[in-house]
């Protein structure tokens, strides 16, 4: 090879080695999508548009959110996953994303994503109607145990989604068959509760914020909490443990998550990106209006949380049958 030769292939590969580092450098140079795998107006839907909102005036572009709803949360969880791993597109990833792949929908389990950070963990409720024949958890559960099997139906997320754990759960741990109560899927809590307040199911499990508006509107009220305490922002509504003397806690969290393999660079501009808006008081006084619990876990620490959560749901979901 002559001089001049080695010289042009040595620029060559040099200016390989340096476009990974430019391109993050550059980044973003255009719109930044949010893919939502659950439906709008659900919880997870009306969190992604605030952090869009805000975000955009950080990075400087446009960020759409997206809503790709189906097969239990598959198909969006499978397009955050699938997208091309350059930073402009992410998304909203949730507590089934643990359960999925242990249910046989999809072999897509925590490990196809890059971790950006947890900002939400809610414990879920259970909801009837205002003007329905249960006063209290109390009344719900007799009704339960005095029912034959799928008498009566409840809703508030996908097959083997939070809501749908939370009620096999509950049964579990009252020792009453999972089979007892029919679940009727939706595609996130605001249908769920909606057909719950229309009287199509007999009662329903969301978050206190995911059921606020209907609770607003005087249809739907809660009558216990899957939580270890009381919420302050309801603090007269009673811990399911209060109400039967049996331990049991459930709920929903969402973190933002990118597909794997994303330059560890443009990882790090999202995450501190991200980490001003969740402090931003637009976003703060959102969140505190409507309940919504509030933290940052960036990075390593929130892959640590999706291991954790992914094992948990895995130990659930068998527990309680729905493990294949």
């Amino acid at each position: 090879m002559t001089f001049s030769r080695l010289v042009a292939a040595t620029l060559v590969a040099a200016g390989a080695l340096s476009a990974a580092p430019a391109l993050a450098q550059d980044y973003p140079t255009k719109p930044v999508t949010i893919i939502v795998p659950w439906g709008a107006g659900g919880g997870t839907d009306a969190t992604a548009r605030l952090i869009a909102t805000l975000l955009e005036n950080d990075l400087g572009v446009p960020v759409p959110v997206e809503n790709r709803t189906g097969g239990s949360g598959v198909v969006g969880h499978s397009a955050i996953a699938n997208a091309r791993p350059d930073g402009y597109t992410i998304g909203i990833a949730t507590l089934e994303i643990g359960g999925m792949h242990y249910q046989g929908l999809t072999d897509i389990d925590y490990t196809a994503f890059t971790p950006i950070g947890l900002y939400n963990a809610d414990p879920a409720a259970i909801f009837v109607r205002t003007d329905g024949p249960y006063a209290d958890a109390t009344a719900l559960i007799d009704a339960i145990k005095a029912s034959s099997d799928r008498e009566l139906k409840a809703s508030g997320s996908a097959q083997g989604g939070v809501n749908h754990l939370a009620v096999a759960g509950m049964l579990n741990a009252l020792d009453i068959p999972v089979a007892r109560v029919a679940w009727v899927p939706s595609e996130g809590a605001a249908p769920g509760l909606q057909d719950l307040a229309a009287g199509g199911v007999n009662f329903a499990t969301a978050s206190l914020p995911e059921g606020q508006a209907l609770m607003d509107a005087g249809r739907i009220k809660p009558i216990a909490i899957f939580a270890a305490e009381r919420s302050a922002a309801a603090p007269d509504l009673p811990t399911f443990a209060e109400v039967t003397g049996v331990d049991f806690a459930m709920g929903s969290w969402r973190g933002i998550v990118a597909p794997a393999g994303v330059d560890a660079a443009i990882v790090e501009k999202l995450q501190t990106a991200i980490g001003e808006v969740v402090q931003d008081p637009d976003y703060v006084s959102f969140m505190q209006a409507r309940g919504y619990a509030m933290q940052w876990t960036p990075g390593a620490e929130f892959g640590e949380f999706l291991a954790n959560s992914d094992a948990q749901m895995g130990a659930t979901l068998e527990a309680v049958g729905l493990a294949r």
